[in-house]
């Protein structure tokens, strides 16, 4: 079976983007700050390891919403176009032409089958927004956290983990530090998540 995989940027106090956010500036003021490990040469080379063994993306309707005048049809993994399932109460009226996105209106367990259906032997990643990220770990279906910390403070913002993600324990698999940021991968322990 895929594995299941939160993969997305944080700041080191948590948010998953800043305060302020408008539809100009979806991350908020300062946000896109986030993101700026990827265009790094060391950034760049994670992400395309990470494209390779990727196989289908899950996001949020909002995350969507935001984003999808910068993805337009190739979705969020750019030119690798790889499936990407949004998790919506109901479908847009419209999407990008010959674009990359099936729409799961089932629920967060109809969206993965429908990621994993489409991932063929490839992992699959919950890429955002919160909510969609919260609603998997809380479920239990994340296999590994793949966490970007960035070293800005952003002090107010969209926090990625909060009550409702429950008590996870999680084994370190993985840390590598480049100049923007520190990548850090986590396994979700089951047996200590089913003891909770």
């Amino acid at each position: 079976m895929n594995t299941l995989t939160l993969d997305i940027s944080i700041s080191l106090d948590g948010y998953i983007t800043a305060a302020g956010r408008t539809p100009e500036e979806p991350l908020g003021r300062g946000g896109e700050r986030l993101h700026d490990w990827v265009r790094t040469e060391s950034g760049a080379a994670l992400l395309s390891e990470a494209l390779d063994g990727l196989g289908a993306v899950i996001t949020g309707r909002r995350n969507y919403d935001d984003a999808v005048p910068w993805w337009g049809a190739d979705g969020p993994t750019g030119a690798a176009r790889r499936p990407a399932v949004v998790v919506t109460h109901e479908a847009p009226p419209e999407s990008p032409e010959n674009g990359v996105y099936t729409f799961a209106t089932g629920g967060i367990e109809d969206a993965l089958a429908q990621a994993r259906a489409a991932a063929g032997d490839g992992a699959v990643c919950v890429m955002g927004g919160a909510d969609v990220a919260r609603q998997y770990l809380a479920a239990g279906l994340v296999d590994e956290i793949s966490l970007h910390v960035v070293p800005v403070l952003f002090g107010d913002g969209t926090p990625l983990f909060d009550r409702t993600t429950g008590h996870v324990e999680l084994a370190p698999v993985s840390t590598v530090q480049t100049d923007a940021a520190t990548h850090v991968v986590y396994r979700v322990i089951p047996a200590a998540r089913s003891a909770r």
